[in-house]
């Protein structure tokens, strides 16, 4: 009995490693999906503070002009 119970302990661990490899490849996919999402929030922000600070311009230019 005791090969039969030895045989039924290695058949899990083939099916272990892959089963590691699997959840490494999603928790890396994981990891560069969070990488890229957090790259576009900072180009967005740049290009929104870049635009308020336009507008914001364009506004302090017309309060002078009509001040005048």
């Amino acid at each position: 009995m005791d090969p039969g119970s030895g045989s039924r302990k290695e058949r899990p661990k083939p099916r272990e490693p892959a089963a590691r490899l699997e959840k490494a490849k999603q928790r890396s996919a994981q990891q560069e999906l969070k990488q890229r999402q957090r790259a576009e929030i900072y180009a967005l922000n740049r290009v929104m503070t870049e635009l308020e600070q336009q507008q914001f311009d364009s506004f302090c230019k017309q309060m002078q002009a009509s001040g005048e």
